[in-house]
């Protein structure tokens, strides 16, 4: 293995996902010599064909000489499951080197992990990304860090390649707890969104006028700009489905119940999406839950 200051130009990354994917090509193509791992290695071996780099079968042979290990992958077990043992990455990360998770996770989980980085000398830091598919795409995610600063600084270079925004939100787990924030938001957007869009069909407007009305005035927000006249169409096959969402919504009210803290809005949104599961939608994208508005529900 090489230690850390040798592989200053090498990275990993786990998960080629509609996000991983696109977050580790534009890794690779701004110059970082990345290595990437998938479950699935099809997968891995498209993303070699489409930017070059390496791939390699199993976490840790990834991780191998990386100075920065960045992961994105679907739940608390999912991470652990790629992070410890013989073939998570911490078998071959050395001390000095950065494991960054992207995925949105319980903040304990974080916690977890920094201690564990910390008895091998490896430095961590929670990043959880908002800005969904188009926005890894396109590089412009927003990135909501929990760690130290001088790590985070050390870092931000590598992860600006995706990034429109990063930001240090305090220590271990305080990234996650922004994205439970951000979370939240969405949910709230989307249910007034639903109604908004209810109100306007049944009025009779025109929604790409009443869209044109309204984005530059105080209702305006990202999910009016993109998603109220997919709404209206009835099209919901975009990138973050019900079933993220619910997993997400559930580390929110986890932590709101462990905080003492009542978040109606995000309970009864989390209750429609579970309806709308229910029915079989679960892997359209958050939008559909204007359906949840029919009279039966």
């Amino acid at each position: 293995m090489n230690d850390a200051t040798t592989a200053s130009n090498k990275v990993a990354f786990i998960g080629m996902g509609v996000m991983g994917y696109p977050m580790a090509g534009h890794l690779q193509r701004a110059g970082q010599d990345t290595c990437v791992y998938n479950r699935t290695t099809e997968k891995s071996q498209h993303w070699v064909a489409e930017y070059g780099g390496r791939s390699a079968p199993t976490p840790a042979l990834a991780a191998d000489g990386a100075a920065v290990v960045c992961l994105c992958v679907g739940n608390d077990d999912d991470v652990r499951s790629v992070v410890y043992g013989d073939h998570g990455v911490l078998s071959r990360m050395v001390p000095g080197t950065v494991l960054v998770d992207h995925t949105t996770t319980s903040a304990t989980l974080a916690e977890e992990l920094a201690a564990a980085c910390a008895e091998r000398g490896v430095h961590f830091m929670d990043a959880p990304v908002s800005g969904g598919q188009v926005g890894a795409e396109n590089g412009r995610l927003t990135i909501m860090c929990g760690g130290e600063p001088d790590v985070f600084a050390r870092v931000e270079p590598s992860l600006a390649a995706y990034a429109a925004h990063l930001q240090l939100m305090g220590g271990h787990g305080q990234g996650q707890r922004c994205k439970m924030v951000n979370q939240v938001l969405i949910a709230g957007i989307l249910q007034g969104l639903s109604e908004g869009v209810t109100l306007a069909q049944a009025a009779g407007l025109d929604m790409d006028e009443v869209i044109t009305a309204l984005q530059q005035g105080a209702a305006g927000s990202w999910q009016l700009n993109n998603r109220a006249s997919t709404m209206a169409k009835g099209e919901f096959n975009f990138g973050f489905a019900i079933d993220w969402m619910r997993k997400d919504l559930g580390i929110v009210l986890d932590e709101a119940k462990r905080l003492g803290v009542h978040l109606p809005l995000a309970k009864e949104t989390d209750a429609r999406y579970a309806r709308l599961q229910a029915e079989g939608l679960g892997r359209m994208d958050t939008s559909v839950l204007i359906k949840a508005l029919k009279p039966n529900a």
